[in-house]
């Protein structure tokens, strides 16, 4: 029967959103508001939330701190880490207040949690006493179930709201993270709270000089004022620039002192499916990475055409369900413009027609199949055909999924994982081949 209302009563039908928020009061209540024992930071944004939390975990842990997440691909409590196999970034308030209790009673002082638009729209984070927000970037995602980007815009913002509007723990301020670099910045802007801090390359107070970038990572001055320090993170592009900014921002704010923040960034461990090389002796490279948006995606193509020395391929699709369909052609016409080679495949269709994504998002593309460009919806066949053409000083980028394991389509959830996905092709087939 609740399924069957659920699938009656549209997504933000104001009865709907009632039952979102009677549900998470209750899940408040039944686990005693375990937040009120916790320092809670939540970061939201169109991209660069997953990576931001897991290194703002990793930096307070090596801090000393005791630390607890809930992020997309994973959720952590002291040293205990495990994946999140849910494909929910923000869980649903039961799971999510459990789990924060669990974090208390195990002695956590932070905890960090992945806000998304959704779960500020659904209340998901109703009886959580944030601390914290922190705002990676903003660009057009989810709007079809927000209606337009005013409403996915004002969603993000409902988080800098909950934390602004929201009582104040004991020796506890509250604190707000900016990107001035980010166009929407004046709109976060407008949020007052006890400690506002402003990072970026170009503009704030918390910033990122004399850049430099390899493949491995990037080397930059930390200026925040008064002060300065040399910083070395383990992750390549401009977007983990940002991210580790974010995270020195909130670290700040906190009052860690800069030596052992730079020493945190600089031991910050890999986030599975973000910027993920795999490695199994072959000449080229093959990395993963979760670009699902126009920005990601252009943000990845440029960072690795310019680290390449060969050809560069780039396999990937579109969501399907109804998902944000206006950029499908857009991301074609991205993938157009800066890969030697597309391969157009399939990312979660859901109940929709595979071949009619595939079709979409091959209208921003101008090549004509066969031409450098081809349309395989087997992901698994999309990987091998690029894996097979990929020689000495090419790089192979498979986007979209990052470290999911489940693919979603008109049968339900299926095993995968596009790591473990090119793992296999590599050692057992492609090895063969070469």
């Amino acid at each position: 029967m609740l399924n069957y209302l659920r699938n009656l009563i549209p997504d933000r039908h104001p009865l709907r959103l009632m039952y979102h928020k009677i549900m998470a009061f209750l899940a408040a209540v039944i686990y005693r508001f375990p937040a009120d024992d916790l320092i809670v930071i939540g970061i939201t944004g169109t991209n660069g939330k997953t990576t931001t939390s897991n290194m703002l975990a990793d930096v307070l842990t090596a801090s000393g701190f005791r630390v607890g997440m809930s992020s997309t691909i994973a959720f952590q409590i002291g040293e205990e880490k495990w994946i999140n196999a849910s494909k929910q970034t923000t869980m649903g308030p039961f799971f999510l207040q459990k789990l924060l209790r669990r974090m208390v009673d195990e002695g956590c002082k932070y905890a960090v949690v992945e806000v998304t638009s959704h779960a500020v729209d659904q209340s998901r984070i109703l009886g959580i006493n944030i601390d914290v927000a922190v705002i990676t970037n903003v660009t057009a995602d989810h709007v079809e179930y927000h209606g337009d980007f005013n409403s996915y815009l004002n969603a993000k913002g409902g988080l800098f709201r909950h934390v602004v509007e929201g009582r104040r723990k004991l020796n506890v301020p509250k604190i707000l993270a900016l990107n001035a670099d980010d166009q929407y910045f004046n709109y976060f802007d407008q949020f007052v709270a006890d400690r506002q801090f402003i990072y970026g390359v170009n503009g704030g107070t918390i910033r990122a000089e004399n850049i430099e970038k390899k493949a491995e990572g990037s080397k930059f001055k930390l200026v925040i004022p008064n002060d300065s320090v040399d910083v070395e993170i383990p992750m390549p592009g401009d977007f983990n620039i940002y991210n580790a900014l974010a995270v020195a921002a909130v670290c700040v704010g906190l009052g860690l002192p800069l030596p052992i923040i730079a020493r945190g960034l600089s031991e910050v461990r890999q986030v599975s499916g973000r910027f993920d090389r795999v490695m199994a002796g072959q000449d080229f490279s093959v990395v993963v990475d979760y670009a699902h948006t126009p920005d990601a995606l252009e943000s990845l193509l440029a960072l690795y055409k310019g680290l390449t020395v060969g050809k560069l391929f780039i396999v990937f699709g579109c969501t399907g369900g109804g998902r944000d369909k206006s950029k499908r052609p857009v991301m074609g016409e991205i993938a157009d413009r800066l890969a030697d080679y597309v391969i157009v495949t399939n990312d979660d269709p859901y109940t929709e027609d595979e071949w009619g994504i595939i079709e979409q998002v091959s209208g921003g593309i101008k090549r004509t199949e066969g031409d450098r460009f081809w349309k395989i919806p087997d992901r698994r066949e999309a990987i091998r055909l690029a894996l097979l053409m990929a020689k000495n000083g090419d790089t192979v980028l498979v986007a979209g999924k990052g470290a999911e394991e489940i693919m979603i389509d008109r049968r339900g959830k299926i095993p995968w994982n596009d790591k473990k996905v090119i793992g296999e092709l590599l050692n057992r087939e492609i090895k063969i081949a070469l």
